[in-house]
């Protein structure tokens, strides 16, 4: 522990005491504190040296700038030292404009904040957005899965589940394929997944019980179904009073190559013909819409559709 009055010596200073007075409201860069000072940014650069090895001050660099707010482990004695010198002048004309420009320097931080979203507001998600991924927002939103079960219709491997299984209660995976069910039951046992089931089985007609789910997945699945109206008839089945379908599938195109591609039965569905298999099939509460529409050719469009199973 450093003797008292070298943290006195420290505060001695006038320039250093209305530093740390600026920096007790919000963290700031040297251009802010050169904005509230009216200072040279080589004055406030040697005082902020000093502050630094005075342990008064911490720094944290984001890319070529640095950023200044006070040291959270300032010991108590220097912490009171220092607020103690703080209360002195906190009357003086200095500390007092100082305070008032560093308003003015925060109200123009957010200004420029608001400037940039006012500008890109209606194009937000249409323009680029660091950080911002549709698999990002897709784990985000997996935070919100009830513990629940849940049925997964024509699963693949199921990247889909293996992701709800880490929240869901249990989640079962449907699938024709022999060799995806292997697949995706090793990829269960690798990622320790015990709440995870594959299942082979056709998804207008699986081996498992009426009303066993809260909630029944078509995802990219019925274009592949011989009859995808049945496929929705057997996940009412499947569900629970309340429960809920989800479809995410391609909407209705001209893509004809998709059957030999993708092995795809159907070139998509339209908006209309979606809502009424679901409501032939007893759902209520429908609703299909188009999410999505890439951008090179042949520009598949993806439609989102839900319902729910009426309560008894």
């Amino acid at each position: 522990m450093k003797p008292a009055w070298d943290t006195l010596k420290t505060l001695a200073d006038p320039t250093r005491l209305r530093i740390l007075n600026l920096i007790s409201q919000d963290e700031l860069s040297v251009a802010e504190l050169q904005d509230a000072l009216g200072m040279a940014q080589s004055r406030i650069s040697s005082q902020l040296a000093v502050l630094r090895q005075s342990n008064l001050v911490a720094d944290r660099r984001e890319g070529k700038k640095s950023f200044y707010s006070l040291n959270p482990e300032i010991p108590k004695n220097e912490l009171a030292l220092m607020q103690a010198a703080l209360v002195a002048a906190a009357e003086s004309p200095e500390l007092q404009e100082d305070l008032e420009n560093l308003n003015h320097v925060i109200a123009r931080r957010r200004q420029q904040a608001e400037e940039y979203f006012n500008l890109i507001a209606g194009r937000l998600g249409k323009n680029y957005c660091p950080g911002r991924s549709w698999e990002g927002i897709g784990h985000f939103l997996l935070y919100l899965v009830p513990h629940i079960r849940v049925v997964d219709l024509g699963a693949g491997e199921g990247l889909i589940s293996q992701l709800l299984a880490r929240r869901a209660e249990h989640v079962y995976c449907v699938d024709s394929s022999t060799r995806m069910v292997e697949v995706g039951t090793e990829l269960a046992k690798r990622n320790k997944l015990e709440n995870l089931e594959y299942i082979l089985g056709d998804i207008e007609s699986t081996p498992l019980e009426d009303e066993c789910v809260h909630l029944a997945l078509l995802s990219q699945a019925l274009h592949h179904a011989s009859h995808p109206e049945k496929a929705i008839r057997e996940a009412f089945r499947l569900l629970k009073p309340g429960g809920r379908l989800v479809i995410l599938d391609l909407k209705e195109h001209n893509f004809e190559k998709a059957h030999e591609l993708y092995a795809d039965r159907w070139l998509g569905f339209s908006e209309n013909k979606l809502h009424a298999w679901l409501k032939e099939a007893g759902f209520d509460k429908v609703e299909v819409t188009t999410i999505s529409k890439e951008e090179e050719e042949p520009q598949f469009e993806t439609v989102l559709a839900s319902g729910i199973r009426p309560a008894q």
